[in-house]
């Protein structure tokens, strides 16, 4: 039997429990907002019976832990697909300055059955296209009159004009190789910060638990955040140990065993100055199979060099096809023999010098005394619409909107597909939340059923106060 002194000590661990709860409460409204944060609730559980004349008695409740709500298989789920949203992200970067770096809109809905891109969603006041149409339409005007300096000089200023879009145009391909070695040299450097944290981490956690019987909560939801973002880099592998430790490997290879950081990834040239990744200590080169790095890698060697490789094809046709027509002709002079461009692709392409000096040793005539002969431009300006074999068998246009509707394509199926995954990654974070997000309703329901189960448990113990003061009386 319990007793006045025994139902006061109830009333006591009642009342302490409620305090517990409330503190419960108040720690998950406080962090309604941290978006690392998993609902923690009171675990309760009855103290133990003594027995009596009429059986087993109560002795009141007492707390027993502090429950963490989180899923371990959602936050695996959740840690899979960020890395896969992190590579759909940095190609879609990649791939709009790319577009950006091409200097016209790209619509790749304007695409033809036969790949070529369609009047509009390849053209722009200057881009390539309209340099190269430009470019041929100054070859038709100097036929009509081959003898006009004017119309000379027009051309040669419009081949100018095209040969340094070709020459920007790489350059700017050749910034962005840059920035995406850049960009992978960074992200290796954040994904080597948070390893070595998530070591930090799990030796804080491993000696916060250590002789406790409870779980260090808030450590856990700062370390999961951790692999969440480590995760948006490259894709992991975690393994939880029995001592509360967690084990990341990526594509393989241990890299934070227990407290132990146990090597760091490394951006490695492996000698075609495209960087890769490794194992710093170790020099294992990893096969990575998401995240923003790869995604990064996967842009760079993929779409972005066979844009810039299809403008250096396209520009050292429009090189060779245009002088080796061009050479057979005669200037004004009755001369023969000149280049009118030189460079072997898009970072160098340019017109002749001396036929920018002089317009007048452009070579129009097909003929060394018939100076108003236009049969060699004629025949250049005619090249607008012939097929090239070194072209796939296209003209110079048709392989240019070739090229620009590739380019098209493959971001309109990265922005899909980032789409797509950026609504599974919601649907998952959704279900997360449900199930380990704070609700601010809920949490106020539970604070006011704590706050009145804690005044319950004071009036008991002012009754008992009271009866104690009865029986105390009794002896005056």
């Amino acid at each position: 039997m319990l007793g006045l002194f025994g139902t006061l000590g109830l009333g006591q661990r009642a009342l302490q429990t409620q305090r517990q709860g409330v503190e419960v409460a108040g720690q998950n409204l406080a962090n309604v907002n941290n978006p690392a944060y998993a609902r923690q609730r009171l675990v309760v559980a009855s103290s133990l019976s003594i027995p009596s004349a009429v059986g087993p008695q109560g002795t009141g409740v007492e707390a027993v832990a502090i429950q963490q709500l989180r899923s371990a298989l959602v936050d695996s789920q959740m840690q899979t697909e960020v890395s896969v949203s992190g590579f759909w992200e940095s190609q879609q970067m990649a791939l709009q300055y790319a577009q950006a770096d091409l200097g016209q809109q790209i619509n790749s809905a304007d695409t033809s059955a036969d790949g070529t891109t369609a009047t509009g969603s390849g053209t722009g006041q200057y881009s390539i296209a309209q340099g190269l149409s430009d470019l041929f339409n100054g070859f038709q005007t100097v036929a009509t009159s081959p003898t006009s300096m004017a119309e000379r000089q027009v051309l040669m200023m419009k081949a100018q004009t095209l040969a340094t879009q070709f020459n920007q145009v790489d350059a700017r391909l050749g910034q962005l190789n840059t920035f995406l070695n850049e960009s992978v040299t960074h992200d290796v450097s954040s994904a080597n910060r948070l390893l070595g944290e998530v070591a930090k981490l799990n030796d804080q956690i491993y000696k916060s638990e250590l002789g406790a019987s409870g779980v260090a909560n808030d450590l856990r939801d700062t370390r999961q955040q951790k692999l969440e973002q480590l995760s948006k880099f490259v894709n992991i592998q975690t393994t939880a140990q029995s001592n509360g430790m967690v084990d990341v490997a990526i594509a393989g290879q241990n890299l934070v065993t227990g407290n132990t950081l146990a090597d760091n990834l490394q951006a490695y040239d492996p000698g075609t100055g495209q960087l890769l990744v490794r194992t710093q200590s170790g020099a294992v080169s990893l096969t990575l199979t998401g995240g923003s790095i790869q995604g990064s890698v996967d842009a760079r060697d993929g779409d972005v060099t066979k844009l810039r490789d299809s403008l250096n094809t396209l520009a050292a046709g429009l090189i060779t096809t245009v002088n080796s027509v061009h050479a057979a002709g005669y200037n004004l002079n009755g001369v023969a023999g000149n280049d009118f461009f030189t460079g072997t692709n898009a970072g160098d392409i340019n017109v002749n010098g001396l036929l920018l000096n002089n317009p007048a040793l452009v070579q129009a005539s097909g003929s060394t005394t018939a100076v108003g002969d236009n049969t060699t431009m004629l025949a250049l300006s005619q090249l607008a619409n012939q097929p090239q074999a070194g072209l796939s068998n296209q003209t110079f246009s048709q392989s240019y909107g070739q090229t620009v509707a590739t380019l098209g394509q493959a971001l309109s199926s990265v922005n899909n597909q980032q789409a797509d995954q950026q609504v599974v990654q919601n649907l998952l974070q959704k279900q997360r939340d449900s199930y380990s997000g704070v609700s601010l309703d809920e949490e106020m329901t539970n604070l006011i059923k704590y706050q009145k189960a804690f005044e319950a448990s004071a009036r008991l113990i002012n009754t008992i106060d009271e009866m104690l003061d009865t029986v105390l009386s009794l002896k005056r």
